[in-house]
């Protein structure tokens, strides 16, 4: 039987048509892509994944096969398409896993929407602003449409014009990212309300300092104190924390640890 078959469509949910892809059969997980990527990123990791799941890959608005809509990009907006996304389709408590930008939306699926998600696996997802070099800050500063120009030979660009519905608008999906990340972010408070069982992943190497996604957990309540032989010090809610090694922001998936990490905890 081939695991990965893919069935895409497009699905007409929160006023946006989103492009869904399902491959496999078995308990359903929802992946989400970063910014200026698509679903077929996580393409690499489907045979480990679909083995015992039904993967479904969503293109996020303005991104992939999705065409952008008349609203700004944010991580909210993005979260209703997701949650009207798992009703639609009727999906039984899908788990999250979301990279980046795809991260940030699952982060507020799952605190808006806890009893219609499984587990939540966020990856390389900082949570505050203040956590990044200011070099880094200063680089998501300069992303505008004027930039479209400099960027036609990377493979951002090479995907968007290879799937987009117009093409002709990857400027217009860099004004709306600059424009999100020109916006100081402060997540503390989302993820200290969430009530289902959450893995915190990050490179060793990642955007933002290793000393954040502990800092993170902790918010999780892990992380602070001893787990004990039985495991009663471990936080409540079976919240886990992975640092990939040897990776960056920018390859962590790519890790031959990525999927069996994802795995291990979406079936302990």
């Amino acid at each position: 039987m081939d695991t990965t078959a893919t069935t895409g469509q497009y699905v007409d949910v929160n006023g946006i048509s989103l492009w869904v892809e399902t491959h496999g059969t078995g308990r359903p997980m929802i992946l989400l892509h970063g910014g200026m990527m698509s679903g077929e990123s996580f393409g690499p990791l489907l045979p480990a994944l679909t083995a015992d799941h039904q993967v479904i890959t969503v293109d996020l608005q303005a991104h992939g096969r999705t065409a952008d809509i008349d609203r700004p990009l944010t991580l909210e907006a993005m979260a209703d398409d997701i949650a009207a996304l798992i009703a639609h389709l009727g999906l039984d408590h899908p788990d999250l896993v979301g990279y980046s930008l795809g991260g940030g939306v699952a982060l507020h699926v799952a605190a808006k929407h806890p009893d219609a998600v499984g587990r939540l696996v966020l990856t390389s997802v900082f949570t505050r602003s203040d956590a990044l070099d200011p070099e880094i800050r200063a680089q998501q500063g300069q992303v505008s449409g004027a930039a479209a120009e400099f960027m036609t030979e990377t493979p951002m660009y090479e995907l968007y014009q290879r799937v987009a519905p117009r093409p002709e608008d990857f400027p217009r999906l860099l004004d709306k990212l600059g424009e999100w990340m020109s916006h100081d972010l402060d997540l503390t408070e989302v993820v200290r309300g969430l009530r289902v069982p959450t893995l915190i992943m990050a490179a060793d190497a990642d955007m933002a300092p290793v000393s954040h996604f502990a800092d993170v957990f902790a918010l999780l309540g892990g992380g602070l104190r001893d787990g004990g032989w039985d495991r009663s010090g471990r936080p409540a809610g079976g919240h886990a924390l992975a640092i990939v090694p040897g990776a960056t922001h920018y390859d962590i998936t790519e890790s031959p640890l990525y999927a069996a990490t994802v795995l291990a905890f979406l079936e302990s």
